[in-house]
């Protein structure tokens, strides 16, 4: 069975930058998601939030795995952990990388996450992190939003939504 990947919308952040990138009425007609980033933050701190159908109900959770070449740790969130953005520390004009996997969003079952994200800096303390999540509600996701927990997104900052389609 082949995947086809079918672009839903793209939001590039303008100048001024954005508090958020929010993505709206998702369609049902897909089987999964798939969000590829490439985002920068304005402050001093690189973790971003993810969070589904406007983040008001159900509870939150995710368990993430970071490495910077030379340490790792791990941690357990009360929030779907959304990898970490390049940020002011950070080489100036690089962006992180990252692609959030969202199986079965329109089922009737609890919606499971998982993060790949990578941080580019010409340091050894740019982070490759690994995210497990879990939003414990059952209803459809239409609107996924991703937003750094301090800052906003700067100008260039870039996210494509994808939906996948299994074909025969």
């Amino acid at each position: 069975m082949a995947l086809t990947y079918v672009a839903i919308a793209t939001v590039t952040v303008g100048s001024g930058g954005a508090a958020n990138i929010d993505f709206q009425s998702i369609p049902a007609t897909y089987t999964d998601l798939v969000l590829q980033t490439s985002v920068r933050v304005d402050s001093g701190t690189a973790a971003t939030t993810l969070t589904f159908n406007g983040g008001g109900t159900g509870t939150f959770s995710s368990r993430w795995v970071r490495g910077n070449g030379s340490a790792a740790s791990s941690s357990t969130e009360t929030f779907l952990h959304a990898g970490y953005a390049n940020y002011s520390g950070t080489t100036a004009s690089t962006f992180q990388n990252g692609s959030i996997y969202i199986p079965n969003y329109a089922g009737s079952n609890e919606k499971s996450v998982s993060v790949d994200s990578v941080s580019e800096d010409n340091s050894s303390t740019a982070f490759a992190v690994l995210v497990a999540g879990l939003w414990n509600q059952t209803t459809a996701i239409n609107r996924v939003t991703i937003a750094p927990v301090s800052g906003n997104y700067v100008q260039y900052s870039t996210a494509t939504l994808y939906g996948i389609k299994n074909t025969v």
